[in-house]
């Protein structure tokens, strides 16, 4: 079979891969619009993958073909388990399945060499699968617990007296619930994501890569932690209307891009340590 035809049948191989996985990527899609989603990014990651395969394109071109009949058995196995998942409604692992199936379809058609350098647009699609209802849930208390708790911490140390109750911190002349969307699992969720993409594109080691994506997680609990302690302060100092009004939004906002700056500066701090 020649190239041409190789990419064509694979395409309808890919087709009807989607075709069996609709009620799982249904389910995806409905926890991605979902109100208050932890997973709003997830629509961008399949553009993101792409982006990243036509970035590499030239090199997939110039690079060898040759079938690998373990590509359909990894396909038959993941869309057994698919199967059984999507009658059970365990839809977390068929999402999963459906990423390890088209490893499989491009294993099968196109080899080892071109799988190999596709391996993180592949698997970067893990990330657009949403966790189970039961592990946000759970994660979100632990998160946002522990998040009340630093915050009180502080707040007691920089001279705003208060006594956390649970995930409630009352200080002199108001309180304040850190929620669940106030947890910080959502900053936490798209950090690591981030970190994942800055860690891809970075020219280091690959213990430094892994350095910069697990930061993601100290820098989303901490800046939510401040995000915190900004709300509890102001509302104390000027009252609940100022504080969960446009402050509460723009602090959401400049948390993030904090974030977001101090991932880039670890990224930047990695670069220059290898390159000395």
């Amino acid at each position: 079979m020649n190239k041409k035809n190789n990419i064509i049948v694979f395409a309808v191989s890919w087709i009807i891969l989607l075709i069996a996985y609709i009620p799982t990527i249904g389910w995806m899609v409905q926890r991605w619009m979902a109100a208050e989603s932890y997973y709003g990014h997830g629509i961008l990651i399949p553009l993101v993958s792409l982006f990243i395969v036509w970035q590499r394109r030239d090199v997939l071109k110039n690079s060898k073909i040759a079938s690998e009949f373990s590509g359909l058995i990894i396909v038959a196995i993941n869309l057994f388990i698919h199967i059984v998942c999507a009658a059970l409604k365990v839809y977390f692992v068929s999402g999963v399945t459906f990423v390890f199936a088209l490893y499989g379809l491009i294993l099968f058609f196109f080899g080892k060499e071109i799988t190999r350098k596709l391996i993180f647009p592949v698997f970067f699609l893990l990330t657009m699968v949403p966790l189970p209802l039961v592990a946000i849930s759970g994660l979100t208390v632990k998160l946002k617990l522990f998040a009340a708790q630093m915050a009180a911490f502080i707040l007691n140390r920089i001279g705003f007296p208060c006594i956390r109750d649970g995930s409630l911190i009352r200080m002199p002349k108001s309180f304040i619930s850190v929620e669940a969307p106030c947890s910080g699992l959502r900053s936490l969720i798209s950090l690591l994501t981030l970190g994942l993409l800055f860690a891809y594109a970075m020219k280091v080691a690959y213990w430094k890569k892994a350095i910069l994506f697990l930061s993601a997680i100290p820098i989303a609990i901490i800046s939510n932690i401040i995000r915190i302690i900004l709300l509890a302060t102001v509302n104390d100092l000027y009252g609940e209307k100022i504080a969960m009004g446009f402050f509460h939004d723009f602090t959401g906002f400049f948390v993030f891009a904090f974030a977001f700056t101090a991932l880039f500066g670890v990224s930047k701090v990695l670069e220059i340590k290898q390159n000395e």
